[in-house]
């Protein structure tokens, strides 16, 4: 371990004497300060906020991936190209030492690097109510809805599978199926998924008049005196002249009005005009939730909207407060932190074998395609819905090998103030780390082990 350590601390000295480092440093200490007090976002204290928080990590995360990525292939293939490694490893430093070294020392300095940055974020996002002197209302809105880590539960998707049967099966009688369709199975599942959409968009339209019900079960907020709240986007037929939708809503226990029983848990009714097309929020306090978690939603379309209200598959939740800012902050850092270590294992693999700029050029590759596995993964469907062998058992097994960066990110809790649990923490550490940077951290270590460093010439 000593000689691992003597090679990480001269990596950091080596990486901290280097010029992208310091201007990257630098960048970031200048930059996340203007940010703080120049992001305006929608306008609001809170979407100043969000907007800082959301950009200055992402900055943050960029910055630090290709400065983890430049420092560690520049220190180990530099050292191979100008002999610097000679000396070294004639000294009692075995090659694997030497590598992990390397490894451990571009680790080290992102972990100084993330926890300087993610506390001058931290304690800018903390001083912005103060620095913009808000009033009592932002400070108190921000504190429900953006200080917080609040669990989320979605309505249940209504089986429609015996629904869709019926309808196929009617459209087949009565001939108005496309001609090839039922014969061709891959035609026949993009028409019923299709033909599935249109019904379960149906389920989430309510006409002028026409209300919308929503129930969920296991609703478990720690404390009664504390508020839920409802995020919600709607969608229109035909846009409205000032584009704003009129609406009641009704939260709480209806089952008491559908039995005829005393009134025990309090109903609550609201009446709201919001933005078409924009996440809104509305709070209601917790006591709406019945003894055995229940608890419902009821929608009303008002006569004024003279349009189709349509919530789309994803524009309704219910949050409730289930932990901390800070401790959501501090896992998201930690998740930029798991990421920078697969970049740091990237680089020493690719350092151990390429020359500096195939290294980079590897690296940056694979950080692009990471960014976008999202996009990639949904390309392999369409085009792997083919029947050829070079998708199935080539470019498949390198997909999945992929890390997918852009499927859960930081600022996907932090912004809307969503809980980032420590479970969904531990399996995305454990997948990024021991399944994707554990083997080419091994790789490298095999590679440079038996990697001819000088040629004898006679």
């Amino acid at each position: 371990m000593r000689s691992i350590w003597a090679v990480a601390v001269n990596t950091v000295k080596q990486a901290l004497r280097l010029k992208i480092a310091a201007v990257f440093i630098v960048l970031l200490l200048v930059l996340l300060p203007v940010m703080g007090l120049k992001m305006t976002g929608d306008g609001t204290l809170k979407g100043r906020m969000q907007a800082f928080v959301s950009y200055g990590l992402s900055l943050t995360t960029l910055l630090l991936a290709l400065l983890t990525i430049f420092t560690t292939a520049y220190t180990l293939t530099s050292d191979v190209k100008d002999k610097q490694v000679y000396t070294v490893l004639t000294k009692p430093i075995r090659r694997f030492q030497f590598v992990l070294g390397k490894l451990f020392g571009v680790i080290l300095l992102d972990a100084a690097l993330l926890a300087l940055f993610s506390v001058i974020i931290y304690s800018i996002t903390i001083l912005l109510p103060t620095l913009l002197h808000a009033d009592d209302d932002q400070v108190a809105q921000v504190r429900n809805e953006f200080f917080t880590a609040r669990a989320s539960l979605a309505p249940v998707e209504p089986d429609i599978s015996e629904e869709l049967e019926q309808a196929y099966n009617k459209l087949k009688q009565d001939g108005e199926v496309p001609a090839g369709v039922d014969e061709n199975p891959i035609a026949r599942r993009n028409y019923r998924d299709e033909l599935a959409r249109r019904i379960g968009l149906r389920k989430r339209a309510a006409v002028v008049g026409e209300e919308l019900l929503w129930e969920f079960n296991n609703v478990k907020p720690k404390d009664p005196n504390q508020d839920l709240f409802i995020r919600f986007k709607y969608d229109v037929a035909v846009n409205p002249q000032d584009l704003q939708i009129y609406s009641k809503w009704v939260v709480g226990d209806v089952r008491q009005l559908r039995l005829g029983t005393p009134i025990e848990t309090p109903l609550y009714s609201l009446e709201r005009k919001d933005l078409i097309r924009t996440f809104r929020e509305f709070a209601v306090p917790a006591d709406a939730v019945a003894g055995d978690g229940y608890l419902a939603l009821a929608f009303l379309n008002g006569p004024l909207n003279d349009t189709v209200v349509i919530f789309p598959q994803d524009g309704l939740e219910l949050l409730y407060k289930a932990d901390t800012f800070t401790a959501n902050f501090v896992r998201a850092a930690l998740l930029i932190f798991v990421r920078l270590v697969f970049l740091a294992a990237l680089a020493v693999f690719a350092g151990s074998f390429l020359s500096f700029p195939v290294a980079i050029l590897l690296c940056l590759s694979v950080f692009t395609m990471a960014n976008m596995s999202g996009y990639i993964g949904e390309s392999y469907h369409v085009v792997g819905a083919q029947p050829n062998g070079l998708y199935s058992y080539c470019l498949k097994p390198l997909i999945m090998l992929l890390p997918e960066f852009d499927q859960v990110s930081p600022s996907q809790f932090l912004v809307p103030a969503r809980l980032f649990s420590w479970s969904l923490l531990g399996w995305l550490s454990f997948t990024t780390v021991c399944l994707k940077a554990l083997p080419l951290a091994i790789m490298s270590l095999l590679i440079f082990t038996y990697r001819e460093i000088a040629k004898v010439i006679v």
